[in-house]
């Protein structure tokens, strides 16, 4: 049987990257899905190509920031398929590279607000709806900038992914009894288009995969199957951990 078999997901973050990636990993596994981000063309491929391979999805376009949006995603998953079983909260943004001190204010907030405030938003819309259906998984992408190594330039990004780790932790240890799981993914760099834009020099990629035990950069499907892993029944004890999936960085560092 397919590991997400009966089961409905919301995936953000889900016109490219990991989040796309998983989103079809994630149907071919069974599941039903509603698939948030701000791209409606992009979501709308997602969507035939999800439909093209026998699955099922439906497409929430607009920005993660606004909480109206994440009602509607968790509004469209109960509307459309009956409940709510697992939500991967992965949309992020980088911000621009500078050090803190020439950080802008609005850029701090607009970085917090996609990365932390955006899963907030989601899981406090989701968590109920996933209580109604006996419990779930919450999976929230964070990062090893900032919770694994500082790295120069991205401040406001590493302050965000760490605390989308204490999030994960928090609502694990306040509805762990109602069936609740929730959990940070970490992943490395990663060859996504934000990933590629927080690199643009050859030089610095190539100082970016060095960091890594691996030598290289993680493909966004390498990350979606660790989310898969986090959504489904193989990580049923699995709860307020933040799952490293960083090539090794945490290791040679």
């Amino acid at each position: 049987m397919s590991q997400l078999e009966g089961k409905v997901a919301i995936v953000t973050g889900a016109s490219s990257g990991i989040g796309y990636e998983a989103a079809k990993l994630f149907a071919a596994e069974g599941a039903r899905l509603v698939v948030v981000a701000r791209r409606q063309a992009e979501l709308d491929r997602l969507v035939e190509e999800i439909a093209a391979r026998d699955g099922e999805a439906v497409a929430v376009a607009g920005d993660v920031r606004d909480d109206a949006v994440a009602r509607a995603a968790v509004e469209a998953a109960e509307g459309q398929f009956g409940g709510l079983d697992i939500a991967f909260n992965n949309a992020g943004a980088t911000g621009p590279a500078v050090p803190v001190t020439g950080l802008d204010e609005a850029d701090w907030r607009m970085v917090l607000d996609v990365n932390l405030t955006a899963a907030f938003l989601g899981a406090r819309h989701q968590i109920p709806a996933m209580i109604a259906r006996g419990g779930g998984s919450l999976i929230f992408t964070a990062s090893f900038v900032g919770p694994v190594v500082g790295f120069p330039m991205m401040g406001a990004y590493a302050a965000a992914k760490a605390g989308v780790v204490g999030l994960a932790r928090a609502i694990a240890a306040e509805y762990g009894q109602q069936g609740i799981r929730a959990n940070a993914l970490l992943p490395g760099g990663t060859d996504t288009p934000m990933g590629r834009a927080a690199m643009p020099d050859p030089a610095i990629r190539a100082h970016v995969e060095g960091l890594h035990a691996l030598k290289r950069l993680a493909e966004p499907a390498e990350i979606a199957r660790s989310a898969l892993y986090l959504a489904g029944d193989m990580s049923s004890f699995t709860t307020g951990t933040a799952l490293v999936v960083d090539g090794g960085v945490s290791a040679v560092r």
